[in-house]
């Protein structure tokens, strides 16, 4: 059973930063792409950012040039480095990894929470 680890939440003031952790229990590269997703309270979950296993990123247009996706193929992690942090950014956040099969398989973490506030 693929396992799917976030960590790095927390509260931060508006303007601030901070890097999400995703720990996978196989290798990420083994996967189609890797993103984060969040969601916030009475929201549908929206993608954030993607990476692809060839290394390919695409980021959704209200984080573009603030936030990065990144990976550490020899650790097995993804990460996401967030700075010029909004409250609009509050939400939970979760990782997400894809396995292309008969169907498209989807393993997701547990969340963890980003609350943006003065």
């Amino acid at each position: 059973q693929v396992q799917l680890v976030e960590s790095g939440g927390g509260l931060v003031q508006p303007g601030g930063s901070l890097r999400l952790s995703c720990a996978a229990s196989e290798s990420i590269v083994s996967f189609r792409a890797m993103a984060w997703y969040r969601q916030a309270p009475g929201k549908q979950r929206e993608l954030v950012a993607a990476i692809t296993s060839d290394g390919r990123t695409n980021d959704a247009d209200s984080v573009k040039g603030r936030f990065t996706i990144s990976r550490d193929t020899a650790k097995n992690t993804v990460y996401l480095q967030m700075t010029s942090l909004k409250p609009e950014d509050t939400a939970v956040y979760y990782c997400n990894a894809k396995r292309l099969g008969i169907a498209t398989i989807d393993y997701w973490g547990q969340g963890t929470q980003v609350t943006v506030s003065s």
